[in-house]
């Protein structure tokens, strides 16, 4: 008989009772805004700040209303200008290039290796091409490149980076955590990430300017003294006047939600990598399938599975997509010509035209992505692992 999965692949664990009642107190006493609080009271967003700058840390942290806008807020706060190149991978999602559209950035786009990380020689071409002085590095699917290699091209070329987390929450690279190599990190606390706020996120900084003018930006109204996990009074004073609201605070209630998340991390980050390790054990040495190999140094969060099927034509990738998903399990396909759901490519955004990349497109073209709910047993994943494995060997031998 054929085996079938019937898990969902988008059902996430529920939130933690600590976080369901922490959250109806916020709903009871109504105080839902971050700055709406009693005397002697500190705001729930204001603690989530200090304990995640504790848990990477970092000097400074800032709660914003979504992993895009603290990207875009990033890249405001370091002094990016309107019509100034900004390269970033172009193995990424659409919130990556999309910041930096939204300020007036122009994406630069730099290849991607077959370890699904950015190619640092392409970098370093890129970065001499353009001249530009910012990179908002993707660290997409929790892939992790050489994080030493990479700031010793950039801090060489007065290039400022600033590190997309949104898949490397509670990941490292040789120890130090991810978003802690470049001058700011952003983090995503979406549905699908490592912590569940529906929608949130967090940037974290050891700048001080940086971080100022980050609270500014987010709506501080001037209430900066609000925010503990930030510098004093005085930087506030430097950058005030020339720092625009582009309102994009964190409230209570979602802050309330992730505070007991944070505790548990590390915990949840175990889960995920023995489903993890459940998987890449089940389709190694499938015929056709390539792994992607995790280097020493990278402390990965696996949160999402990816698997090469190099240099396969186009109609073969798509029938290993349509049996699998016969039998229950969903994949994602990075070659396909057109944007779907979670899943799409550099040359989809016609609003940051590229010129072709052949090495990357290579790559992109052979990438399978699922997702790793912590709703899935390892028994599941084992069984995830053999249909993925069944239906790539029975098209491989079509070919």
């Amino acid at each position: 008989m054929t085996e079938r999965f019937t898990g969902i692949f988008t059902q996430q664990e529920p939130i933690p009772d600590e976080g369901i009642e922490a959250a109806l107190r916020i709903l009871k006493n109504g105080r839902l805004h971050r700055y709406n609080v009693v005397a002697g009271e500190v705001a729930e967003a204001a603690l989530l700040e200090q304990e995640f700058a504790a848990y990477t840390g970092a000097r400074y942290c800032l709660g914003v209303a979504s992993g895009g806008y603290a990207l875009a807020t990033a890249l405001r706060a370091v002094g990016v200008k309107p019509g100034e190149p900004v390269l970033t991978n172009a193995f990424t999602l659409a919130p990556v290039p999309g910041a930096i559209a939204s300020m007036g950035g122009v994406p630069v786009f730099v290849g991607v290796t077959e370890h699904l990380v950015i190619d640092l020689e392409d970098l370093e071409a890129k970065i001499a091409l353009t001249g530009s002085k910012a990179l908002m590095l993707s660290h997409m699917r929790g892939h992790i490149c050489d994080m030493d290699r990479l700031m010793a091209i950039c801090d060489a070329a007065d290039v400022i980076v600033i590190e997309d987390c949104a898949h490397t929450m509670g990941a490292s690279w040789n120890g130090v955590p991810s978003g802690r190599h470049g001058a700011v990190g952003c983090y995503s606390t979406q549905t699908y990430k490592h912590m569940n706020s529906g929608e949130g996120g967090l940037l974290v900084t050891d700048d001080e300017e940086i971080a100022a003018r980050a609270v500014l930006l987010s709506g501080s109204y001037m209430f900066y003294h609000a925010h503990p996990a930030m510098p004093g009074p005085e930087v506030f004073e430097r950058v005030k006047y020339d720092t625009p609201n582009v309102s994009g605070r964190m409230d209570n209630l979602r802050a309330a939600i992730l505070r007991p998340q944070l505790r548990d991390l590390d915990t949840q980050v175990a889960r995920w990598n023995e489903r993890y390790r459940t998987l890449e054990d089940g389709v190694r040495g499938t015929p056709g399938l390539t792994v992607i190999e995790r280097p020493e140094e990278e402390f990965y969060v696996g949160s999402s599975f990816q698997v090469l099927l190099l240099d396969w034509a186009a109609d073969k990738v798509r029938e290993v997509v349509k049996r699998a998903g016969a039998r229950g399990v969903e994949l994602k396909w990075f070659g396909a010509e057109d944007p779907a759901g979670f899943t799409s490519r550099y040359d989809h955004w016609r609003y940051a035209p590229s010129e072709k990349m052949p090495k990357s497109d290579r790559v992109l073209a052979g990438i399978v992505d699922l997702r790793v709910p912590l709703t899935f047993s390892l028994d599941d994943c084992a069984l995830i692992a053999r249909i993925l494995r069944a239906e790539v060997g029975a098209v491989h031998q079509q070919a």
